[in-house]
C-alpha cells in the first residue's frame, strides 16, 4: 500500500494497528533530540496522537514541525524497528477525541483509573503526523 510516497507493507500495516504505543521524537529549541512514548492511532495515512497543551513535545513541535517515529523492535536483538519521519501539526480547537483512539485506548484508560472524558480533558490537543519516509531495520 503506498501512502503519500510512503510504502506500507503488510507487515507494517498490521504493526501499525496492533502496537499500543509509539516513540514521537521533536527537537528542543537547543537541538536536543526528545524521544516521548506516546498512545496513537494509525488512520491509514496519518497518526492521531493527543498532547496536553502544556507539553514540551507540542512546544518543540511549535518551533519545527519535523518529527520522527518509531516501534521499539519487536525481535530480541533489536530487529524488526520501523522508523517514521514526517511533519506534525496540532489542532488547537480539537473538541473531542476521534472514537476510533478511544476505543483502541479505553481499556488501557481504565485500568489506570481514567475515563475516556479524562483523557479528552487533559490531552486536548490532536496532533496529526503525516510519514513522508519510513525506513525498516
Amino acid at each position: 500500500m503506498k501512502n503519500q510516497g510512503v510504502e506500507i507493507d503488510s507487515h507494517v500495516a498490521e504493526r501499525l494497528t496492533e502496537e499500543t504505543v509509539i516513540w514521537l521524537t521533536t527537537v528542543s529549541s537547543d537541538g536536543t533530540p526528545q524521544p516521548n512514548p506516546v498512545w496513537f492511532y494509525w488512520t491509514g495515512n496519518t497518526f492521531i496522537i493527543y498532547s496536553s497543551p502544556s507539553s514540551a513535545k507540542l512546544k518543540n513541535i511549535y518551533q519545527n514541525p519535523k518529527v520522527s517515529l518509531n516501534f521499539e523492535g519487536a525481535e530480541t536483538l533489536g530487529g524488526d524497528v520501523i522508523v517514521f519521519t514526517g511533519e506534525a501539526h496540532p489542532k488547537q480547537s480539537c473538541l473531542a477525541a476521534d472514537p476510533r483512539y478511544i476505543r483502541k485506548y479505553s481499556a488501557a484508560a481504565a485500568k489506570r483509573g481514567r475515563t475516556p472524558e479524562d483523557l479528552i480533558a487533559e490531552y486536548s490537543v490532536e496532533i496529526q503526523v503525516v510519514p513522508t519516509k519510513v525506513r525498516i531495520y
